[in-house]
């Protein structure tokens, strides 16, 4: 039993290790909502979180919104930077394509929160939240606009 537990300890080792950092291209296939997708890389379907965001939710207001306009982002391949992996088992990652950041994108748009809790110190995402806002931008039109998290707790 011994040797299984030390097997299965450096595979997540290793798994962890070649996450950070790490690029690797491929193809939308799915858009689940405004800050999940999957992506076709040789042959293997990823599951990607987008990091660093957090988008309405579907059923919430501007959930669909949302979802359509990373949706429209992802017309070409991409390029995934790799963060991290979540609690379930998605890739969490910043995501290129076309040469546009996307995370800073959604948040530009008014369609995704910076996820301040994840990476608070992601100036270039706070300062796309503040401009959102202050243009009152996709959600921020809203004059009470919940954020995903909240939504979340709530249901």
């Amino acid at each position: 039993m011994r040797p299984r537990v030390i097997v299965v300890a450096a595979a997540v080792l290793c798994l962890a290790a070649s996450c950070s950092g790490e690029q690797l291209e491929g193809t939308v296939v799915a858009v689940h909502d405004g800050d999940t997708v999957t992506v076709l890389r040789g042959g293997e379907q990823v599951k990607v979180r987008l990091a660093c965001i957090d988008a309405p939710e579907r059923g919430q207001a501007f959930g669909s919104r949302s979802r359509e306009r990373l949706a429209e982002l992802m017309r070409k391949a991409v390029t995934l930077e790799v963060i991290d992996r979540d609690q379930y088992g998605r890739t969490v990652a910043r995501l290129r394509c076309a040469g546009t950041d996307v995370n800073l994108e959604m948040v530009r748009a008014g369609l995704a929160w910076h996820y301040r809790y994840h990476c608070p110190n992601d100036t270039a995402l706070a300062a796309a939240e503040a401009e959102a806002r202050a243009a009152r931008r996709g959600l921020w039109a809203d004059a009470h606009p919940e954020a995903p998290w909240e939504w979340r707790r709530h249901r």
